[in-house]
């Protein structure tokens, strides 16, 4: 049987009892308003920073630096934003709705590499907490981490608008004490100076710090319409474009190039350490309010991490066998990765900006084929139009294997092989043979978002659209009977 889509009657619950169904118009509570503030926060925190750091580490001065951060973050969060439209418009997590590009089970796929992204990123995130408390205030590394995972798994497990929460709570806190760091740093008296070490321009350091830029927003991608599909369904969608692109660039451009200035005129090979540092300087005791602050926000990200990655758990579950996604579903599977990523976090041996650096780049190769076949498919082969009750059905008219899709991902991430520049993953890496013939400049994504865009925009030209659009119209009057009865 397939999933349940009935509405499950629900004021205000302590504990979320959505999760990979769709919520009807009826629950639909979100506001327009907090897209801004939740993904300006998501990326005001210390994750950020470091990203500013891998430019200079590769000797590109603080100007390119900053230039690549700022390029790189504008074409991420573009896809990024793109995204945030879908989840007004169909009221579902981002990966139910990707069975229409690649079928009811080879969503499976995509899942994968969006797993992978959500795991990635806390164990990333754990290593930075660990590692940064430790350097900023001497606490116990492993005591931070445990503290860290449960309470980002308590966050995920009260659900969506507990996030929501949360995030407004730290940025009304943080913002104005970043603003004050920040013109600290303008000043001169955040401290620093003129590095001895000799800073420049070069091809490799730039697309290395554009690519990472870009990677940490489009990573976002597999989970902003979570986040948006508790919007109603007459939202614009230019609205909420507009709302998450300038949240999520606003911050993340700002700490990048903060995190470039700590690196170079500073000195700091840590950056929650730097950022204390820097606070100081300016008024004694700011950077440790500051340094807790950007430390606090960062375990909260890793709550919103946590809660995708739950979703999509239980979207690859019930792609094998369909399930009804209960509430005690939800728990379970937030506590199993809580456990998974901890374990992993706890085998990193790497610094802290080798594994940022690593991790952001296979999330952009594994993500990019997927976020470009979503979208061509969403904004220009349909449009915006789906039968959401054939989406959980595994016989429904999107089939069980979506060859489309699936050939233009693999056709996608094999062209960008030749072309990758991966990073030191525990003593190995890997050069492909195209990139070495560029001094090893790292473009392989940008090969792979046009060519899975263009193949898979020519193999939807066979599509029976006007098929869809009868199960459409099917679709549309059995959810309405749906909310009919629920209200009768």
């Amino acid at each position: 049987m397939a999933t349940d889509l009935s509405p499950t009657p629900v004021a205000a619950p302590l504990i979320e009892v959505r999760s990979i169904d769709w919520v009807p118009d009826d629950e639909r509570h979100g506001r327009l308003w907090h897209q801004a503030p939740l993904w300006f926060l998501g990326n005001f925190q210390y994750f950020t920073i470091p990203i500013g750091f891998i430019g200079p580490s590769l000797g590109l001065s603080l100007g390119w630096t900053i230039l690549a951060g700022v390029l790189g973050i504008v074409i991420g969060t573009i896809f990024m934003a793109f995204h945030a439209s879908q989840g007004p418009a169909l009221g579902l997590p981002q990966m139910i709705q990707s069975r229409a590009q690649f079928g009811y089970r080879g969503v499976i796929v995509p899942l994968f590499a969006t797993l992978f992204t959500y795991v990635a990123f806390n164990v990333t995130d754990q290593v930075l907490l660990g590692d940064g408390l430790h350097s900023a205030f001497g606490w116990n590394a492993n005591l931070v981490a445990v503290v860290a995972a449960l309470g980002a798994a308590a966050l995920a497990i009260f659900g969506h608008d507990w996030v929501h929460k949360a995030f407004r709570a730290l940025l009304y806190v943080s913002l104005p004490l970043m603003v004050i760091v920040t013109i600290g740093v303008i000043t001169g008296h955040a401290g620093g100076g003129p590095s001895q070490t000799h800073y420049g321009f070069g091809w490799v350091a730039f697309m290395a710090q554009l690519s990472a830029s870009a990677a940490y927003n489009i990573t976002y991608a597999p989970y902003v319409s979570d986040y948006s599909r508790y919007l109603p369904t007459s939202t614009k969608s230019r609205s909420v474009i507009a709302s998450v692109f300038f949240g999520a660039s606003g911050s993340a451009i700002w700490l990048i190039a903060l995190g470039a200035w700590l690196a170079i005129r500073l000195g700091a090979t840590d950056g929650l350490a730097g950022l204390q540092t820097a606070g100081n300087n300016v008024v004694p005791h700011l950077g440790q309010a500051v340094a807790l602050l950007s430390a606090l926000a960062l375990a909260a990200t890793m709550g919103m991490n946590a809660y995708g990655g739950m979703l999509t758990v239980l979207t690859a579950v019930d792609s094998v066998r369909p399930i009804k996604p209960t509430r005690a579903a939800r728990v379970i599977t937030i506590l199993v990765l809580t456990v998974v990523w901890f374990a992993i976090a706890k085998s990193i041996t790497a610094d802290s900006v080798s594994t940022v650096f690593t991790a952001l780049t296979l999330m952009l190769y594994l993500l990019v084929p997927w976020t470009a076949t979503n979208l061509v498919d969403f904004f220009v082969v349909r449009r915006g139009h789906y039968a959401i009750t054939d989406l959980f059905k595994p016989r429904g008219i999107y089939g069980s294997w979506g060859w489309r899709g699936l050939t233009a991902y693999a056709i996608g991430f094999l062209v960008e092989i030749p072309f990758m520049v991966l990073p030191q993953l525990g003593g190995w890496s890997y050069t492909g043979f195209l990139a070495k013939l560029m001094n090893s400049v790292d473009i392989a994504w940008l090969v792979g978002l046009v060519v899975t865009g263009v193949v898979y925009l020519v193999l939807s030209r066979s599509l029976d659209l006007a098929t869809e659009q009868n199960a459409e119209a099917a679709s549309d009057r059995e959810l309405n009977a749906m909310q009919a009865a629920e209200t009768a």
